[in-house]
């Protein structure tokens, strides 16, 4: 909120490219190493020393393109694949550190909702409420084919999907369990009340579950919430369920535009502005002067590689691995995937037709901020101004972007009121909303006390 610090999450996936492409080359880019433990252990404790509120995981189950193309450059580039399940990761993670968020993606194709819970529930527990969940529907055709399906659901219709999802998630999660279900009576012989754990007997077109959930409460209950969708129907599903919602848009004032938009949405539906925070996408390039800035700059773009962003749009591969010209026209092609980014890269095309290339070319300076750390602080003073609650750092190489932004960048941020001086004490959410639970006004309350008797 205005002239509070801002948060941090460092943007991750367990893969060797993931958004800056070609950059896994550098000789210090040590990305390589993600099949390592001891990689992600050393940069989670990293991150920690740096204050960052999160590690936030992003995550595919399938190829970009389009569903009977080829593949070899997706191979050829690492991009995205290979690419290793996140959710294995967090629990070493959280053994390793002690105060920072682990956020990670999973959609709503690749894992039952009974299961995805008691795995997300588990996590909670063990990490004594850190943990949070970013809710994506996918949009790779081959992700679908990977779960049963003949192809992707509409755009739309796979965020209906979504909302039964999360309405079986809540049941379970808030309903199953009364808050002092598990009682400990060593004496009595009794663990917890069986009359405090209840079925939920959800019934629908997609889902049956039972239950009850098989894990008792954990620190949050519900994890942390986000989402990521900037379309029309995505932006009204985060108005409905998220807590945290991560954005990428092209600049503050369209950043504004986009946050009073789902804020005004969410109070329409009976929450709160403050019941959502949002979180900006950001790359920076940090120099003490301008030549350091331009000589790092140059050393990036010298790795990047056009072919990986281009495949990483996914719009404009054909079957045959060649890609449409880049002055075709963005309305021209097909897109059942994410439509937020299209239409935030279509508002700043000015007198003209947006193009593939524009979408390209933005890929490759997605959200980039490059200055002195003054320049930066500023920058980043205009996005708090405009609305946002934290910074996803997108990250070059690992580990140095994060070392780089905690040695040069961080010092003046806290001076500067931007960023937080230590780690405040609690859950995820205690730490962004001083408060371990959701609110009642969420639509997960509704199913608090709505089970008794089953």
């Amino acid at each position: 909120m205005a002239d509070q610090p801002l948060a941090f999450n460092a943007f991750l996936m367990n893969t060797p490219s993931h958004i800056h492409h070609g950059q896994w080359r550098h000789p210090d880019a040590h990305q390589v190493e993600f099949n390592s433990l001891r990689f992600w252990v050393d940069l989670a404790r990293t991150l920690e020393e740096g204050l960052f509120d999160a590690m936030f995981f992003a995550d595919v189950t399938g190829l970009y393109g389009p569903p009977d193309g080829r593949f070899a450059d997706n191979v050829t580039e690492g991009l995205q694949i290979p690419s290793n399940d996140p959710a294995v990761l967090l629990s070493a993670l959280a053994l390793a550190t002690e105060h920072i968020g682990l956020a990670y993606t999973s959609n709503i194709m690749q894992n039952p909702p009974f299961n995805f819970a008691r795995q997300i529930s588990t996590l909670d527990h063990l990490t004594g409420g850190r943990v949070a969940w970013n809710i994506v529907t996918s949009t790779q055709e081959n992700a679908a084919r990977n779960f049963d399906l003949a192809g992707l659901l509409d755009h739309d219709a796979r965020y209906d999907w979504a909302d039964e999802y999360l309405d079986v998630l809540y049941k379970l999660w808030e309903g199953s369990w009364d808050e002092d279900a598990v009682v400990l009576d060593r004496a009595g012989n009794r663990y917890a009340d069986p009359a405090k754990v209840h079925k939920i007997h959800h019934r629908s077109a997609r889902y049956s579950v039972e239950g009850p959930h098989l894990v008792a409460p954990s620190p949050q209950r519900t994890p942390l919430l986000f989402q990521a969708g900037g379309s029309a129907r995505g932006i009204a599903f985060a108005a409905r369920h998220a807590e945290a919602v991560f954005i990428t848009t092209p600049d503050p004032d369209v950043a504004r535009e986009h946050i009073a938009t789902t804020r005004r949405l969410a109070t329409e539906l009976g929450r709160r502005p403050d019941d959502l925070r949002f979180f900006q996408g950001l790359t920076f390039v940090v120099g003490e002067d301008q030549s350091e800035v331009e000589a790092k700059l140059a050393d990036y773009e010298a790795y990047a590689s056009i072919l990986g962003y281009q495949l990483h749009t996914a719009l404009g591969t054909l079957p045959d691995g060649s890609h449409l010209p880049d002055d075709t026209p963005l309305r021209a092609i097909a897109n059942n995937g994410g439509r937020g980014h299209v239409d935030w890269v279509s508002a700043t095309v000015d007198g003209r037709e947006p193009t593939l290339g524009d979408l390209v070319n933005s890929r490759v300076r997605r959200g980039l901020v490059a200055g002195t750390p003054e320049q930066i602080a500023d920058v980043l003073a205009d996005y708090r101004d405009a609305g946002v609650d934290g910074i996803n750092v997108i990250n070059w190489r690992l580990p140095g972007t994060y070392e780089e932004f905690t040695r040069l960048l961080l010092p003046t941020l806290q001076r500067r009121g931007l960023a937080k001086l230590a780690y405040a004490p609690g859950t995820l959410r205690h730490r962004i909303f001083g408060t371990d639970r959701l609110p009642d006004r969420h639509p997960a309350a509704r199913y608090r006390g709505a089970y008794a008797g089953n």
